[in-house]
């Protein structure tokens, strides 16, 4: 077979061979390089049989079982086991204090693998990156090599779960969720001129091309998304009342694009704590899970307390389950006490 006649006019012959692959390797990697700006990948698409898709949310947990994550992460077991959870979501910084330093880091096994060891919670972790994994090797987290070491880890800067609710077998009929992990660290400024720490800024660079990039992707992608239940994850707060308090970068540029989108909820982590706001501007509700280990850093004194539901300062959890009309929302502290829940309706949608 003839080679294609423009590849003929560059190369030939053996050493042509040579040097075809090599161009075409610098290609790819171009390619790829250029991927660090494709925000929200797809990464699943289910059903799942039965009433409810049931999960858990933890954040800001690495820390080798101290400051109670070991606790945590028992009553994690406790209750996804009564809940049968389909998967865990965390909300970032999975590694204290300065993030892994590389695939082959025994923290990925001191403060993931060995804690988290419980039979229900051998199911997928779908994780964003926080702030403090950025100051490690940003890129080992979302490196295949760990999914290697553990099948549960799933970690990637921003993406896309898409679950269709089948209470009848594989019928549908039970509601729908899409669920939209965001990486919300490049978008705070200081980080960008730190003082003490540095941060791995690789696939990020540029910056506004990066932010811009993701933001586009998530207006198309929520503008297409048909799913009953819209749910939103990053690592950083939009509104709270905790230590770190409002993100007020993510006010102008991440927070009209979800509110007009009619999203449900906003997931968070970031600040050490428990907490429920209700936006006062449309149905969306913050919600923030940062008590996977270190906490009792209080409220931020002078913090705006408009909507604030419920504020727990301590470890702890939450639950999500979701059926077609229903979602269902509890606080667990550390004990795995509950401690606060929420509720949200939708009217049923009549089937053609």
């Amino acid at each position: 077979m003839a080679k294609p006649a423009k590849m003929q006019n560059l190369v030939t012959g053996t050493e042509g061979w040579v040097w075809a692959r090599a161009w075409m390797t610098i290609i790819l990697l171009c390619f790829l390089a250029d991927q660090s700006h494709c925000s929200l990948q797809h990464v699943r698409s289910a059903k799942k049989t039965g009433n409810s898709l049931n999960f858990l949310v933890v954040g800001d947990w690495g820390r080798k079982g101290y400051y109670n994550q070991s606790e945590v992460a028992t009553q994690m077991g406790r209750i996804g086991e009564e809940l049968d959870i389909d998967f865990v979501i965390s909300t970032g910084d999975n590694f204290y204090e300065e993030g892994l330093t590389g695939t082959d880091d025994p923290s990925f096994e001191e403060s993931f693998s060995g804690i988290y060891t419980a039979k229900s919670l051998q199911t997928p972790w779908y994780s964003v990156l926080g702030n403090h994994d950025y100051r490690g090797d940003a890129l080992a987290q979302l490196s295949p090599s760990l999914r290697n070491k553990d099948h549960r880890w799933q970690c990637e800067r921003s993406f896309i779960l898409k679950y269709t609710i089948c209470p009848h077998g594989l019928q549908s009929g039970g509601g729908s969720a899409d669920l939209f992990f965001v990486d919300t660290i490049p978008f705070v400024d200081h980080y960008w001129e730190p003082s003490k720490h540095q941060y791995d800024w690789r696939g990020v660079l540029p910056r506004e091309k990066y932010l811009n990039q993701q933001l586009q992707d998530l207006s198309v992608a929520l503008e297409a998304s048909t799913a009953t239940w819209k749910i939103v994850i990053g690592h950083h707060t939009i509104r709270s009342v905790g230590s770190h308090g409002d993100t007020l970068e993510l006010f102008p540029q991440l927070l009209p694009i979800i509110e007009s989108y009619g999203v449900d909820l906003y997931v968070n982590g970031h600040d050490h704590c428990l907490e429920h706001i209700s936006s006062v501007n449309s149905p969306l509700q913050f919600l923030t899970s940062g008590g996977g280990s270190k906490a009792w850093r209080g409220m931020k004194q002078g913090a705006n307390m408009e909507g604030l539901q419920f504020f727990h300062n301590g470890q702890g959890f939450i639950s999500v389950q979701i059926q077609a009309t229903l979602l269902h929302v509890v606080f667990y502290d550390v004990q795995g006490n509950s401690v606060h829940e929420l509720n949200l309706l939708k009217e049923a949608l009549s089937e053609s």
